[in-house]
């Protein structure tokens, strides 16, 4: 059954890797149901949950991130460590969510809100502090497992081992790695996007236009 594993909350710690030196990016499971709201301009979409930089994450279409489980076990086999949940800046950790294939634009029901797919996660160089790990960035951005950023449709509250149904899925077939390659490593891929960009975060919409001239 596709479900929540943990639902990840972050509080403002002093980071000398972060780009304002404070970051939320450090997310920790929390107990009970947490509400999670469409943000304003800038913000978490989960209460209590921390974001410095709110020029690069967060706001009303990045209120949510979530990040699979299955995902997280590969890349800690593969470095050889443990990797808890909420280590990626996810607030959701899932099971049984292929987030990977998920179309942008498609609508979940996770516990009582109603989330849509609009993103696929860019790494930025807090997340290559937080693991420490060399080459990050490259290597995050080579494999193309980004998670996925959701807007809240629907307010609601969410809470570990809550299920999560999908929806409605777009006709389409941009999935989220299929836009994180395109805004990364394979521009040429650039032109499918103009299939979504109805449900694209606005900075997303602005640049795709910039880029191909439209």
């Amino acid at each position: 059954m596709p479900r929540v594993l943990s639902v990840n909350i972050g509080h403002r710690i002093e980071f000398v890797p972060a780009v304002l030196g404070r970051t939320g990016h450090d997310k920790r499971p929390v107990p009970g149901p947490v509400r999670v709201t469409a943000p304003a301009e800038v913000g978490s979409g989960f209460a209590g949950d921390h974001i410095e930089d709110g020029r690069s994450h967060g706001g009303p279409d990045q209120a949510v991130y979530a990040y699979a489980r299955e995902d997280l076990d590969a890349w800690a086999a593969e470095l050889g460590r443990e990797l808890p949940p909420g280590l990626f800046g996810e607030n959701l950790t899932t099971e049984g969510v292929d987030l990977t294939n998920a179309r942008i634009g498609e609508r979940w029901r996770v516990g009582t809100a109603l989330l849509q797919v609009t993103a696929p996660r860019i790494p930025c160089r807090t997340f290559a502090g937080v693991m420490g790990e060399r080459g990050w960035v490259r290597t995050f951005t080579q494999r193309a497992v980004s998670g996925a950023y959701f807007r809240v449709v629907e307010s609601g509250e969410v809470a570990a081992g809550d299920e999560a149904v999908l929806v409605t899925r777009p006709g389409h077939d941009v999935t989220v790695q299929v836009m994180f390659r395109a805004l990364t490593l394979e521009p040429a891929l650039l032109p499918r996007l103009q299939a979504v960009e109805e449900y694209l975060p606005a900075h997303i919409r602005a640049r795709l236009r910039s880029r191909l001239g439209a």
